[in-house]
């Protein structure tokens, strides 16, 4: 096992820490405690709280959720539940406590993260590599708990995850060329299944596009998704349901973009059961036209200009807090853009349009 802090130059206001683990899951899972108990221990006090913002259920109940779901995650992937476990040990915080953490969008109804991302080709911009970002719309309370969590593993490619502290996977990038940014997709859902999360890390497991499919569609999944994501075949989208993953892959414009609603021609029926998402159709419109505006190459202050875009504030692409009953005090709590060929992960710490674009390497 091995821990290490990184202070790299940059404001705490601004920058994210670092944390990177290395060694057998068990033991990584040990370091990770270690070097985040603070952020573990705090987001699960706040996790029910977080969930009771949007529906109304006990701790008991998020507890019985949470312990279902581990038996699935066993028979899934066992390895990252043993790094689980590790953390639990180290942090001091319960296995169930830990799980809870992996299952709160179970938990809700189809709604947690109101987001606007993109992927695109190598041909498309400027480095002649591949770009992909999103802005993460949710509750700034969350900001304390996130950290940039590199993980290498034994044998498996190593990944980089700008991360609430305790979650097994998040948004990032592995060695292999693949990275990863995440939304909310309104659908049907199920309340115990293996938990999105661990998905999305058998997505980094993986080395191509076939494989992170693969990693997605033999779990028995709780609940819908969208996985916008980088490969070394192209961008592509998965729109994920409990029953299929659909996969969207590039129109030819170099360009796949997405929100918060359905877009496969298989899936367009589910948008007219479920609410929009926070503004999701104007989002990806505004964002369809910024990009297909803008000129070629695209270079990377282009797309920081896209995901700082104000049209339709404060209810923007660039969110901020407004009068919405339900997600009112959400707001843009960071803006990522990842180079997943180049093992670079950029990240704001708050809105875009406000804050800096500080880098992290893998």
């Amino acid at each position: 096992m091995s821990l290490v802090e990184n202070s790299s130059a940059g404001s705490p206001s601004t920058r994210y820490r670092e944390i990177e683990v290395s060694g057998r899951p068990a033991d990584m899972g040990r370091a990770i405690g270690e070097a985040a108990r603070e952020e573990i221990r705090g987001f699960v006090e706040v996790a029910v709280e977080q969930v009771n913002k949007s529906v109304r259920v006990s701790r008991r109940k998020a507890l019985e959720v949470a312990a279902s779901c581990v038996p699935l995650v066993e028979s899934y992937a066992p390895d990252m539940l043993a790094e689980l476990r590790g953390t639990s040990e180290s942090a001091g915080v319960s296995l169930d406590d830990l799980m809870l953490l992996q299952v709160r969008n179970q938990l809700k109804p189809e709604k947690e993260t109101g987001c606007s991302g993109f992927s695109l080709s190598p041909p498309v911009n400027a480095t002649r590599r591949s770009f992909l970002g999103q802005n993460w719309d949710n509750d700034p309370a969350l900001d304390a708990f996130n950290v940039v969590l590199t993980r290498r593993p034994r044998g498996k490619p190593a990944l980089m995850n700008l991360t609430q502290a305790g979650l097994i996977a998040y948004i990032g990038l592995n060695e292999a060329g693949i990275g990863v940014c995440l939304n909310t997709l309104p659908a049907p859902s199920r309340a115990v299944g293996v938990p999105h999360y661990f998905t999305v890390r058998g997505i980094y497991e993986a080395t191509s596009l076939v494989g992170a499919v693969s990693a997605v569609r033999r779990a028995r999944r709780a609940i819908p998704a969208n996985i916008l994501m980088s490969t070394p075949q192209g961008p592509a989208d998965l729109e994920v349901t409990i029953d299929d993953v659909h996969v969207l892959r590039d129109p030819g414009s170099g360009i796949v973009t997405h929100t918060n609603h359905c877009v496969h021609s298989d899936l367009l029926p589910v948008n007219r059961d479920f609410p929009e998402l926070i503004q999701s159709h104007p989002r990806k419109i505004r964002l369809d036209q910024l990009l297909g505006e803008a000129g070629r190459p695209l270079a990377l202050e282009t797309l920081k200009a896209a995901l700082s875009d104000h049209q339709n504030y404060p209810r923007s692409i660039c969110r901020h807090p407004n009068d919405d009953a339900a997600t009112g005090f959400w707001r843009t709590v960071f803006s990522v853009i990842l180079e997943p060929d180049a093992g670079l992960l950029h990240a704001t710490r708050g809105n875009p349009c406000q804050k800096p674009y500080e880098t992290y390497r893998l």
